[in-house]
């Protein structure tokens, strides 16, 4: 963790999206409005997934397989797709490399459940993109809060 603006302990959050980087940009906007002091580390798969969130707000942003093995590494929590965990996952663009990144990362680890990456979680309700995206902000929000107490 870090002290960043406002002497407040931050955690280094990094968010992970692959394709048209549309989960990643719905993550961006609802932290920032429910975090508006948190940085946040934005990384996609590929240059549109990362302008995406950039566009969104993240703070920092960056692209490709080496980014997603570094921010991996260096983070305390990281949201993404579950795909983000599944080799070929996204029509390929989840390398062996960053999938064993992200799995192998010490961060705890918020994965959205979404039915394009040929993966389901058993018991997992039925949700709207918008609602799963919600509930990642909200777990985040705890999480932030119980660090910084």
């Amino acid at each position: 963790m870090q002290l960043p603006r406002g002497g407040k302990i931050c955690m280094k959050i990094v968010i992970l999206d692959a394709q048209g980087g549309g989960m990643g940009r719905q993550l961006v906007e609802g932290l920032k409005k429910a975090l508006p002091n948190q940085p946040l580390i934005a990384v996609g798969t590929n240059a549109l997934a990362a302008a995406a969130m950039l566009r969104a707000g993240a703070d920092q942003v960056a692209t490709g397989e080496n980014s997603v093995v570094v921010c991996a590494g260096m983070a305390d929590l990281i949201l993404c797709p579950i795909g983000m965990v599944l080799c070929d996952a996204m029509l390929g663009e989840v390398t062996a490399n960053m999938a064993l990144a992200v799995g192998r990362s010490k961060a705890h680890k918020i994965l959205l459940p979404v039915s394009r990456c040929q993966a389901s979680v058993a018991g997992a309700p039925k949700m709207s993109m918008a609602e799963v995206v919600a509930k990642a902000v909200e777990e985040t929000v705890a999480r932030v809060s119980a660090a910084s107490v």
